[in-house]
């Protein structure tokens, strides 16, 4: 205390500066002609001793003068007092002189202020400044408590004056004399003159009173200013910041400081915010480890900076509408709420930074929160301060951060939150959130990957021009790494930052330049966004600015356009085309600057038509590089708006070309000699010679293929043709410029959906063995190029409304389906055939030849010599442009999610069933607007009703088999698009994944934009699955003749069957969809639960998302009845459990889930689809899973199926199944078991253990809980890792139970040993069978099972011990035996494993010791009451 008195008081030395200043121009040497201003003693005590102990007193302004040193003036004084006379009557004479002079306010102010020293400073011994006359005065302690009542009768009479002209304020200047004196005589009394003062003070000196508490007050009287403090602050709410900023000085109880905070977080909803930092600083510095986590917790819930800074936004907004005073004057007030932010997360960093218990509170409040909906945007911005304080704080915030993220409690909507109401401090720690960006960028979880993005985003968006160059650096190294999901995330945060901010973009355009040098590692797909990022650039609205860019991407793309390499030429297409988009785009021009800006679309325009020409001009010779062209250019004009002249010229010209390269009249007879005869094929009018026209598809072809030799030699040839295999692809540009054009009508073309082709005869018949192996792959090739035709031909008139058009595209999708079962025919029987190319997208790219001309002569030096031409001639692939043979190998494994009757597979008869799917690249990919069809109707009973407004007389039929090809079509397209796997980290995009084969204009659309074309066509789904469902029944139905039953064929039957799985696939694909869960996807979500639910009753009002699941459920619940198939009824759990997942509470139809379940396992399936069958077990093992997750009695449910089916099963024959569960076989025990095992161990691992606590009634519920799963275990024990497991669990779980329940229910406890230790006895016989058979799959359990053996013995003895039955418990030793039960004689009876087992007596204490069992051994025994029987392993022998 001692110490803190010598401090020189900070207020103190301000107003001695001042004075000084003032009062002291004069030098050393002048000071002496001031005698004529001294005070005349007049008899006066007062000044007769401080002149006699070395001090003068001044009138006047004039400083009072000190000859002699501070301390030395003290002790004089205190002598001269002591030694007087009249002491100590004297001290009272001395102070009322004191006071007589201080009558005078200039003479007080003189005695309050320092005194002037006159003695040098070298012979000064103490301090280098000078105190007042007071303060002198009140360091001696015969005259301190006597002056000090003295000054507290001087403040009233200056507490509500105005400060002097020199700027003192004699109130606070009184005060500040009390402070930092080396000691106190009368603390109390001083405590209580104080808290007087500055009861009745006004508020301005209040707060400077309060604040001077700690440096007046002794350590002894803390305890009660902060008594009083509280109280005060009780009263008088403003003065809480400088009550809270006193307590942080002060020594205080904790008890009393908790009070305090809990005082004070209850006002903090409604404090000022000048006054947060104050009060957050007390909180903090208050907490100890016990409280920080509560202190935290209530803090976190209270501090809501956005009540600040929303409203004075708002004002802002406000003001500027207001006069230029008042805009100032909110904009200073807002600048103000901004620094008290800054301010208060100031306050946080420091106590984060250097107080390890804050930090971590901080981090469990938020770790703890579960709900989305309890998160708020300062969770996130603490995380984000507290990933940048310290290293070692890293990892927990990263993995806190994933698991948040995976759980969907952070979602973008919270980080925008977060960032907009935060950015003032965030943007300090701009390079930890960029750093925390790229460690999450690095995840193999998408959803983590774009919570990275979107903090690159946000810190665009919201901080300075420098971390903006940070963003877009970090954002480019992304794009180079390498990393698939990295490069594709990267690029769509760029091009979001484009929209978001453009001209920040331009000004780090050269950082993205800088990608141009990578495209060579990237897919098209990447290639595209990169163009376009730099192409929105280049191309802006500022004319003249940068140039340079488009400089770059002239030259590359040129570059790249003049390569023969396959790899380049594609980068120089995709680029030149999406430059073309950019700069020919539709844009919105001002009336003001009309003729400006048409000039520069004219001179555009210019450069747009022959940046297109030198692509055409570079393209036209190969054919791959023109359907690339093609392709492209559509993808183009279907995602963008061109302008209206740049569209007209293309659309003519792509028309020109396509009518003279393709279309011939139905009058000119082709020329040529061809191996088959040439018909007009597939034409759905009859034409008369005059009129109609034709694809001249094989004249075409057949030329191609003739001119093989020529490009053999050159690949390039200086003749310009159109080559066949472009047609769909041109076909695809011709059909978009028109519908672009027009507005979506293809009038113009229409005479292409019904016109025939130029074909042979496709159907092979009979003559397919006979034919040579050159005509098959000529009829296959014809057929591929056929297929891809009529695909394309779909996709563009699928939308048309006419009636007859829609008649005319279902007979076009008869078509394809008819030519698929012709294409399986020849492909059975050309098992090397290599297909013609049908495009060449991001997905074909590595599978595609480097050179054409290489490939070609590659090829034919591998023919033999007689059979080279026919190999070349065979497939016009094999020409110039076929994928290579080697790479198809690939592309013939099915994927995993197919069902087992698409897979390649050879009849008994040796033929070869062809699995279009792995032939999926070379087909042309439906658009997703095909299946706008499926509203056709369904079956040859309907044609196309009034929901189709059709008035056609024909009868047209949407009939199974073109169901089934659209389904087909529409489950691979969900199963690619919305089951997608995690992200995975493919180095330089080498074997990149072929599930993207074939879904390239899919990939090109967002997801949502999928998941809302799907729910449009939830209601002719559930048509078509309720038609399929009444088809089932009726076939099912008792009183249906045999006649009629015998109408539906077993492959009508199959196609509906697969009809039937598909719908429930897609319907799963679409709920099961994990974007539901976001906040921006729950109006798709619930008009899809609208369908379902509609169709079991309609209602206008809008139902609850609860209520509408429950409906939907209800709905799809009905079909189970006429499921045809074990795998369509395990999607229609799958399909219903994807709906539970979508409820708040999925309990209530839990139980129904687990009945429908059980009902699939106790049906009855067709014969085959059962034996030996790999897919059908892996089905069986998800329906029983189901099943025993979804029932209320797991233990009840396995005693069920082992106590009756197995049962069923043993005594049934060979070859037959359980009655009870047919689907229970000796080929699916093994299923059974296993699943049944495991949710055994599942089960018993989730029982609580019992506690002394419980009661009786829990006891006893609890005991018969273990009897069931102990007669369970006895039944189904087989294999020792699940033994194991079961006696893990029953350790932790039952044994405690058993400690408060043996005094009580020895019986029970009694039988549920002895059940356990038969299976313990068998689980020991395995072991010895294990190690007789070395079975290693068994043996590597053997320890860990002998170990849980041994700790239940030692555990069952404890539990003896502790309820005084010692005594009971006896051990021995076991032989080591088979699963027959004969001993095991090969090992040495000395070395044989031990092991214990358990063994009470069930009433009584004492056991028999008399035991011996048939092979001498001793074992551990459970006697019961009145029985002493022997229970030796043996003794059922």
């Amino acid at each position: 205390m001692i110490s803190k008195r010598r401090r020189l008081d900070s207020e103190d030395k301000e107003n001695l500066t001042e004075d000084a200043s003032k009062t002291m121009p004069l030098s050393k040497l002048a000071k002496k002609s001031h005698n004529s201003h001294e005070v005349e003693e007049n008899g006066s005590v007062f000044v007769k001793l401080l002149k006699a102990s070395g001090l003068t007193l001044k009138t006047g302004q004039n400083q009072n003068q000190l000859g002699v040193d501070q301390v030395i003036f003290q002790r004089k004084l205190f002598q001269a007092l002591r030694k007087h006379p009249a002491y100590p009557k004297v001290i009272e004479e001395f102070v009322n002189g004191l006071e007589s002079y201080t009558e005078d306010s200039e003479s007080l102010r003189n005695c309050l202020l320092s005194c002037e020293r006159l003695q040098d400073e070298e012979a000064s011994m103490g301090t280098f400044y000078s105190k007042s006359l007071i303060k002198l005065l009140l360091g001696i302690d015969i005259l301190q408590p006597a002056i000090i009542k003295m000054l507290f009768e001087k403040v009233p009479q200056f507490l509500f004056e105005s400060e002097n002209r020199d700027g003192i304020n004699m109130a606070r200047l009184i005060i500040n004399q009390l402070k930092w004196l080396d000691r106190i005589v009368d603390g109390k009394d001083l405590t209580a003159q104080m808290m007087q003062l500055i009861s009745v003070a006004p508020v301005n000196l209040q707060h400077d009173f309060i604040t001077s508490l700690p440096e007046i007050l002794g350590d002894s009287q803390h305890a009660n200013v902060g008594k009083e403090l509280s109280e005060l602050l009780v009263q008088n709410t403003s003065l809480t910041v400088p009550i809270l900023d006193v307590f942080s000085s002060l020594r205080l109880d904790p008890n009393f400081l908790s009070k305090i905070r809990q005082l004070v977080m209850g006002k903090l909803s409604s404090v000022r915010l000048e006054d947060f930092p104050v009060i957050v600083k007390f909180l903090l510095h208050s907490v100890t480890d016990t409280t920080s986590l509560e202190v935290i917790a209530e803090l976190r819930e209270n501090l809501n900076v956005q009540q600040f800074i929303l409203p004075s936004r708002v004002q802002a907004s406000q003001s500027k509408l207001k006069s230029k005073g008042l805009a100032s004057s909110s904009g200073n007030q807002e600048n103000s709420d901004k620094d008290c932010i800054v301010l208060v997360f100031d306050v946080i960093k420091s106590a984060i930074r250097y107080e390890k218990t804050i930090s971590e509170a901080w981090f469990k409040a938020i770790e703890r929160i579960e709900s989305a909906a309890e998160h708020k945007a300062l969770d996130v911005a603490m995380l984000l301060i507290i990933y940048s304080t310290s290293t070692q704080t890293k990892k927990g915030v990263e993995k806190l951060l994933r698991n948040k993220i995976q759980s969907d409690c952070i979602q973008e909507q919270l980080l925008d939150s977060a960032f907009s109401t935060h950015y003032l401090v965030l943007k300090d720690i701009c390079p930890s959130i960029l750093l925390l960006a790229q460690t999450l960028f690095h995840s193999q979880d998408q959803r983590i990957i774009v919570f990275g993005s979107l903090l690159y985003k946000y810190a665009f968006k919201f901080f300075d021009t420098y971390c903006q160059q940070e963003v877009v650096g970090a954002l480019v190294t992304h794009v180079c790494s390498g990393t698939e999901a990295e490069v594709d995330t990267a690029l769509d945060v760029l091009l979001e930052l484009i929209v978001l901010n453009a001209s920040a973009m331009r000004l780090n355009a050269a950082f993205v330049k800088g990608t141009l040098d990578y495209l060579e590692n990237m897919s098209p797909q990447q290639i595209r966004k990169i163009f376009c990022i730099l192409s929105t650039l280049a191309f802006s609205q500022q004319p003249g600015t940068s140039n340079h860019i488009q400089d770059d991407m002239h030259l590359v793309i040129r570059k790249q356009l003049s390569s023969t390499v396959f790899k380049y030429k594609l980068i120089g297409i995709i680029g030149a085309v999406t430059m073309a988009g950019i700069m020919a785009e539709d844009r919105s021009v001002p009336s003001n600057s009309t003729q400006r800006s048409a000039n520069v679309s004219s001179e555009q325009r210019t450069q747009v038509t022959s940046l297109l020409q030198l692509v055409h001009s570079c393209t036209e010779h190969s054919p791959w590089a023109s359907s690339l062209y093609y392709d492209e250019f559509a993808n183009l004009i279907q995602e963008r708006k061109l302008a209206p002249k740049t569209l007209e010229w293309v659309g003519q010209t792509i028309f020109n070309d396509f009518q003279d390269a393709f279309v011939v009249d139905f009058c000119a007879a082709p020329e040529g000699d061809f191996p088959f005869p040439v018909k007009a094929l597939y034409g759905l009018e009859e034409y008369s010679t005059q009129d109609g026209i034709v694809i001249n598809l094989l004249p075409l072809f057949y030329q191609e293929c003739a001119k093989d030799a020529s490009r053999a030699t050159s690949q390039e040839s200086s003749q310009r043709s159109m080559s066949s295999l472009c047609l769909a692809s041109h076909f695809r540009l011709l059909r978009l410029c028109v519908a672009r054009q027009h507005d979506g009508n293809l009038d113009e073309i229409d005479g292409l959906l019904d016109c025939p082709l130029f074909l042979p005869d496709l159907e092979p018949g009979e003559k397919l063995e006979s034919m040579s192996a050159k005509d098959r792959s000529l009829m296959c090739s014809l057929t591929f190029l056929t297929l891809n035709w009529f695909r394309e031909v779909v996709n563009a008139f699928c939308q048309q409304t006419s009636p007859e058009m829609k008649g005319k595209v279902l007979s076009r999708l008869k078509d394809l389906v008819e030519l698929q079962g012709i294409l399986e025919k020849y492909l059975a029987v050309i098992p090397d055939y290599v297909p013609p190319f049908a495009s060449v997208d991001l997905d074909t790219l590595d599978m595609m030849p480097r050179s054409s001309s290489a490939v070609a002569a590659k090829n034919r030096n591998k023919g033999k010599t007689g059979g080279k031409k026919q190999k070349a001639d065979s497939s016009k692939a094999s020409c110039s442009d076929t994928l290579l043979t080697e790479d198809t190998s690939e592309c013939d494994m099915a994927p995993s999610g197919r069902s087992h009757v698409d897979k390649e597979s050879t009849g008994k008869e040796g033929k070869t069933f062809v699995s279009l799917q792995n032939y999926r690249a070379f087909f042309r990919e439906l658009d997703i607007e095909v299946f706008s069809i499926l509203h056709s109707g369904l079956v040859t009973k309907f044609i196309l009703d009034t929901e189709m407004h059709t008035e056609a007389t024909e009868v047209v039929q949407l009939g199974p088999a073109e169901l089934l090809f659209l389904l087909e079509d529409l489950s691979q397209k969900l199963e690619n698009m919305l089951t997608a796997p995690f992200a995975k980290r493919i180095c330089c995009f080498k074997n990149k994944g072929r599930q993207n084969i074939g879904f390239s204009h899919l990939h090109q659309r967002s997801v949502q934009d999928i998941v809302h074309c799907v729910v449009q066509l939830l209601t002719p789904m559930c048509n078509h699955l309720e038609n399929i469902h009444n088809f089932f029944q009726c076939l099912g139905a008792e009183h249906l003749s045999a006649d009629d039953k015998a109408r539906a064929t077993a492959q009508e039957q199959h196609t509906m069957a697969c009809c039937y799985q598909k719908l429930l696939q897609v319907l799963h694909a679409l709920f099961a969809w994990k974007g539901f869960t976001h906040q921006s996807n729950h109006r798709l979500l619930h008009s899809a639960l609208e369908v379902l639910s509609s169709r079991l009753k309609q209602t206008e009002q809008e139902q609850p998302l609860e209520e509408l699941v429950s409906q939907s459920f209800n709905y799809l619940q009905n079909f189970h009845h006429s499921v045809p198939s074990f795998q369509c009824g395990l999607y229609l759990l799958r399909l219903l459990m994807a709906l539970l997942e979508k409820s708040a509470v999925p309990n209530q139809k839990k139980e129904k889930l687990a009945s429908l379940a059980k009902q699939l396992l106790c049906r009855a399936w067709p014969h085959g689809e059962k034996e030996k069958n790999p897919t059908f077990n892996d089905h069986l093992h998800d329906v029983l899973c189901i099943y025993l997750e979804h029932t209320d009695n797991v233990l009840k449910a396995i005693e069920e199926i082992t106590g009756v089916g197995v049962p069923e099963l043993v005594s049934a024959p060979k070859d037959t199944a359980s009655s009870t569960f047919p689907t229970l076989t000796r080929h699916t025990f093994v299923i059974f078991f296993r699943v049944m095992m495991a949710e055994l161990e599942k089960t018993v691992k989730g029982l609580q253990a019992g506690t002394a606590a419980d009661s009786q009634q829990v006891h006893e519920e609890k005991l018969l809980y273990w009897n069931m799963a102990v007669r369970d275990f006895s039944i189904l024990l087989n294999l020792m890792k699940y033994g194991r497991r079961f006696v893990e669990a029953f350790l932790k779980q039952c044994m405690p139970l058993l400690d408060f329940s043996f005094r009580k229910h020895r019986e029970d406890v009694l039988s549920l040993l002895q059940t356990l230790q038969l299976n313990t006895r068998l689980l020991h016989h395995l072991c010895g069978h294990s190690k007789i058979r070395q079975d290693t799959r068994l043996t590597k359990h053997v320890p860990l099972l002998k170990k849980s053996l041994e700790l239940l013995v030692c555990r069952v003895k404890a539990m003896l011990v502790l309820n005084n039955c010692r005594e009971a418990f006896w051990l021995g030793t076991l032989k080591n035996r088979d699963l027959q039960g004969e001993e095991i004689i090969s090992q040495d009876p000395s070395s044989s494993e031990s092991n214990a087992e358990d063994s009470e007596d069930g009433m009584t204490s004492h056991v028999s010791r008399n035991r011996a069992t048939e092979d001498g051994e001793d074992e551990a025994s459970d006697e019961q009451k009145d029985q002493d029987s022997d229970e030796s392993d043996d003794s059922s022998s």
